[in-house]
């Protein structure tokens, strides 16, 4: 076939050059993108490891609110306001039956004297390979009062054992219940719905820098949140607002 001189020859088969381009387009555009799907999953994934810290110090609110409305926990009441701090563990599973393992999940608060000023919550697990427990109690609830400077200096370390490093006593319950032993740490606890005889003699009480990291979203440890008020939550309101609201 003749063709017009000048004319560009034709060719039959696709346009590869064409082609090439057309499917570069999606992959540059991937690209451009690429720096802000990063930062989409960073904060997607800074957001979920918050919520954890979050909901265990909401779960902790709820139960030191039934702990100070149980007409059974008298003698906490009438202490919490003077303790130097508060350990709470909204759920505290016991693996065995009479003799097993127990672990869990607290959060810390601590009273800063001078200026009777609650401060926290700083993050902690507790372990340990048997627990004093009533049978058939498969998990409970406790609140643990921290009654001395050594206590709350125990607690700053990266771990602590009860018992053996800090004394531990069983809170006294009931209406007419008599003064607690002198104890650094006094404890309370309650199961399907009534207070149960839980012992935490035994129990190792380790910080969560982890998880103190993702709540208040920089490296922190647990004095830095409790001693030097360095880092603050305003989600962690209603649990403090719950020691320091007035009671009958």
């Amino acid at each position: 076939m003749n063709r017009r001189p000048g004319a560009p020859a034709h060719r039959g088969g696709p346009d590869l050059e064409g082609s090439a381009v057309a499917r570069s387009k999606p992959w540059s555009a991937l690209r451009r993108a690429w720096p802000l799907l990063v930062l989409a999953c960073a904060a997607v994934d800074a957001t979920a490891q918050s919520a954890q810290p979050q909901q265990l110090v909401d779960r902790a609110a709820a139960t030191l609110q039934t702990f100070l409305r149980d007409p059974d926990m008298v003698w906490l009441r009438a202490n919490i306001a003077t303790a130097r701090g508060v350990l709470v563990a909204p759920d505290v599973v016991k693996a065995g039956f009479i003799i097993g393992g127990s672990g869990g999940r607290a959060v810390l608060i601590v009273r800063e004297p001078s200026r009777n000023e609650w401060r926290g919550p700083a993050f902690y697990t507790l372990a340990t390979g048997s627990v004093a427990v009533q049978a058939g109690v498969g998990s409970s609830e406790t609140v643990t009062l921290v009654m001395s400077e050594r206590g709350v200096d125990a607690l700053l370390a990266s771990s602590l054992k009860l018992g053996s490093e800090a004394s531990v006593a069983v809170g006294p319950v009931g209406p007419g219940a008599a003064s607690a032993p002198a104890s650094d740490f006094v404890s309370f606890a309650r199961s399907k719905g009534a207070p149960t005889a839980l012992s935490l003699a035994g129990t190792v009480i380790t910080a969560n820098n982890e998880w103190n990291t993702a709540y208040y979203g920089r490296a922190v440890l647990a004095p830095d949140v409790l001693v030097r008020g360095g880092a603050v939550n305003p989600n962690a309101a209603p649990l403090l607002a719950t020691i320091t609201r007035p009671r009958s």
